[in-house]
């Protein structure tokens, strides 16, 4: 059982998704897990203390002042029972709540006393979660280390269709299973870049690139599978997320430069996989460009180097280059690992019809400082994203070791 002996405090506040508290206990027992849940009011609303009693096998915890626990520190002996306190659901009120280290009930004052890991499931209206305050309160919890579990994007209750549903109970004990796992990236933070990004001409024309972004998607599941904490900044592509993986779709080069610039300063490991155009249209026409009789010109400026400037910025960090070449290979790559100063580079082939864009398949060449090479021959892209997760995870280790010297 994966989560044998674990404690885990559950917090069920006030949303619809607190019924699938139920199921989400029954789940962490199965694997193991002990479970001591702490409702607040909002979340009484919606399921009763006798249901999740009778699931834990534990008295239900409510009150922030009760005369008889709190004789004894209640919530500071809770505080140190757990090995993770998880919310699920966290209400959009919550989360603003821990943001501003407010213990006005139960629940907030536990978190604000433990010294144990937190993680939240969001789930709140599309509106709610998209809302700048919202994406404000978000951050200040990454930075101080919390765990976000989703949320996942489709139907809601109010019947919007959007972000903001709490994960299922199956992919929220994947989550807590993997955040105890001992893999080679356990409680590392891994930002991936992947897919092309869209620059546009027109409302309705852009310029973009062939990529489909398998090969980042199978490098996202391959961090989760060693234990990793993985954003994967996504421009459009038809695929769906890894488990575990928190997405970010964007769709130019600008916005994915913004998404990164916001990530990168918390991430242990970035890898820019992505296509990103190196040029974009200088003044995309604001309606559809008429064809005409003459010739057009477009004039195009260069986009943002993010992967360059992350580089340049974060050089604490193990930063992960891809080169996708159609000839000079090992010269080219070699050229870009050198000027951008990155750790590792890796090179591939493409416009050829059995691997790199739009193939199931690819090869890799990859290198690093001081000489370090290895040649991963043509196989399906999950396998080569799991030898690729490997190697990075290796180097990085080394780096770590080198710089603790």
């Amino acid at each position: 059982m994966q989560l044998a002996n674990r404690r885990i405090l559950l917090g069920i506040t006030g949303s619809i998704a607190a019924y699938k508290g139920a199921e989400l206990i029954r789940g962490l027992r199965a694997q193991g897990a002990e479970v001591q849940v702490v409702l607040t009011r909002g979340g009484a609303a919606f399921i009763t203390p006798l249901t999740l009693q009778a699931l834990s096998g534990r008295s239900v915890h409510a009150n922030h002042l009760d005369a008889i626990s709190e004789s004894a520190m209640g919530h500071i002996d809770l505080a140190r029972w757990s090995d993770l306190i998880l919310i699920a659901p966290a209400s959009a009120n919550c989360i603003a709540r821990l943001a501003s280290g407010m213990a006005d009930d139960l629940l907030t004052t536990i978190c604000l006393v433990s010294q144990v890991p937190l993680a939240i499931a969001p789930a709140m209206n599309r509106l709610m979660w998209e809302h700048p305050a919202t994406q404000e309160n978000l951050a200040r919890l990454r930075a101080r280390g919390v765990q976000i579990f989703g949320p996942a994007s489709g139907e809601q209750a109010c019947g919007e269709i959007g972000p903001g549903r709490m994960l299922e109970p199956s992919e929220l004990l994947d989550l807590t299973a993997r955040f105890f796992a001992q893999g080679r990236l356990a409680g590392r933070s891994v930002l991936i870049t992947g897919g092309p990004t869209r620059e546009a001409i027109d409302p309705v024309r852009f310029i973009s690139n062939r990529s489909s972004g398998r090969m980042a998607y199978a490098l996202a599941a391959a961090a989760v599978k060693e234990g990793a904490r993985v954003v994967l900044v996504s421009g459009p592509v038809d695929l769906e997320a890894p488990r575990g993986v928190e997405r970010i779709f964007v769709e130019s080069a600008a916005q994915m430069h913004d998404a990164i610039a916001a990530r990168a300063p918390e991430s242990d490991i970035f890898i820019a996989a992505a296509a990103v155009a190196d040029y974009r249209p200088v003044a995309p026409a604001l309606s559809k460009i008429k064809k005409d009789a003459s010739n057009r010109q477009l004039e195009l400026e260069r986009t943002p180097d993010i992967l360059a400037e992350v580089a340049a910025k974060h050089s604490a960090r193990f930063i992960v280059g891809f080169a996708a070449e159609t000839e000079n290979l090992e010269t080219n790559a070699l050229h870009k690992l050198k000027e951008k100063r990155l750790d590792m580079v890796i090179a591939n082939r493409v416009g050829l019809p059995d691997r790199g864009f739009d193939s199931a398949d690819n090869e890799a060449l990859v290198l690093w400082p001081e000489g370090g090479r290895r040649e991963l021959p043509l196989a399906r892209k999950e396998s080569l994203a799991a030898e690729l997760m490997a190697i990075i995870a290796e180097r990085y280790d080394a780096k770590s070791q080198t710089e603790n010297r």
